[in-house]
């Protein structure tokens, strides 16, 4: 089992001054994950999502991260590949710089990153994002694995060109893709990729996920597979706070869940900007019911078929908002689940850096030796 946290970079404030603390505060979350053992620190890559998402430039993040510590990882959970927003030779040559750099410490999730708002911000033709990142996905490693590489395709053409530098991992970094859909489940293992499962679904939907991703796996085909490192690995969200006070971590988990989901519903969704009410677990539940009611309903109206895609991140039945012992329970089912590490989400928008802190001080002292130690 591996134990990550993975970041958006969300906020409340977007003031300048704001937005920079709360970068700086991850920085400080950073540097405590590795001195207690964590293993991975994953950053999405998501554009023109103010207060959701702020991560816009993984690269410089993952590189500071590496910078500044000498034995976790970094991984990309993920890149986003239509063409525009980032180009397959410049995606090559910065993977394989950090993997030079850090000495092996990177990982390289890919995804699409392809809704209007993010991909149609950089003029991405949105139907042929598909077609795109499917292409890049399987041209990046041969760029680093050929001395010369060159492509002609209707989709894009690279002339013959030597692309360096070559990755430090030999063949090449581990490779990741974003998984929510079913669908995308069997691509990432029919394709031999490791499978990132996001959202706030709970062991119970991380099984039958891994169920899917598992059987893609064992039946993929060596023409199908990506690159030349087959990594079969399910790494599944677990949002997560813990504090000596049950009821408060409770509290503010699920304020923060209520913000991640409102502030995803307002550029999505049409819905409003997201709510800050500081209420009881109970009430914060209460509200997370109608937000997905009206979300539903909004789907209903732009007759967009409704699936657990849209809903996933109103889920509110299972989650290590806690105590350590709540901790080690949910993160138990996971492991039981299937999952091969678990994506610790411990930075939403209105979670204060010290309860951050402390959640992360409890995973490091508590939690994970629990399990290293089985």
């Amino acid at each position: 089992m591996r134990f990550s946290i993975i970041y958006e970079a969300q906020m409340v404030d977007t003031s300048r001054e704001a937005e920079a603390q709360a970068f700086h505060d991850i920085i400080e979350q950073c540097l405590l994950a590795e001195e207690l053992g964590f293993d991975c620190i994953w950053s999405v890559e998501h554009h023109c999502l103010r207060q959701y998402a702020h991560l816009s430039a993984p690269e410089s993040f993952l590189a500071f991260v590496a910078g500044a510590t000498k034995r976790i990882h970094v991984g990309h959970g993920v890149v986003c590949l239509p063409f525009n927003m980032n180009h397959p030779i410049k995606v090559a040559e910065r993977v394989a710089t950090l993997d030079i750099l850090s000495k092996g410490r990177m990982h390289f999730g890919v995804g699409k990153g392809s809704t209007v708002q993010e991909a149609g911000a950089f003029g991405a033709e949105m139907s042929q994002i598909t077609a795109q990142v499917d292409a890049s996905m399987y041209m990046i490693p041969k760029m680093w694995m050929q001395e010369e590489f060159e492509h002609h395709s209707d989709l894009i053409t690279i002339p013959n060109r030597p692309i360096n530098p070559k990755p430090y991992q030999k063949p090449h970094p581990p490779m990741y893709m974003a998984c929510t859909r079913d669908e995308a489940l069997e691509v990432a293992g029919s394709r031999g990729l490791g499978a990132l499962v996001m959202g706030f679904s709970g062991p119970d939907e991380v099984a039958r996920k891994n169920a899917i991703y598992r059987k893609a796996f064992a039946e993929r085909k060596a023409e199908d597979q990506v690159g030349y490192r087959p990594n079969e690995h399910l790494a599944a969200l677990c949002p997560t706070i813990i504090l000596e006070n049950r009821e408060l971590a409770r509290r503010i988990g699920l304020r923060g869940q209520r913000f991640f989901a409102e502030s995803i519903n307002h550029w999505y969704g049409g819905g409003p900007p997201p709510s800050t009410d500081d209420l009881d677990p109970e009430a914060t539940i209460r509200e997370l019911k109608k937000d997905e009611e009206r979300f539903v309903a909004f789907l209903g109206q732009e007759k967009i078929e409704v699936t657990e895609l849209h809903t996933l991140n109103f889920h509110v039945e299972d989650d290590a908002y806690g105590t350590v012992a709540d901790a080690i329970c949910q993160v138990q089912r996971l492991k039981d689940a299937g999952a091969d590490e678990i994506l610790f989400l411990v930075q939403m928008g209105t979670i204060p850096h010290e309860a951050t802190m402390e959640t992360i001080r409890n995973l490091g002292n508590h939690v994970i030796p629990h399990f290293r130690g089985q």
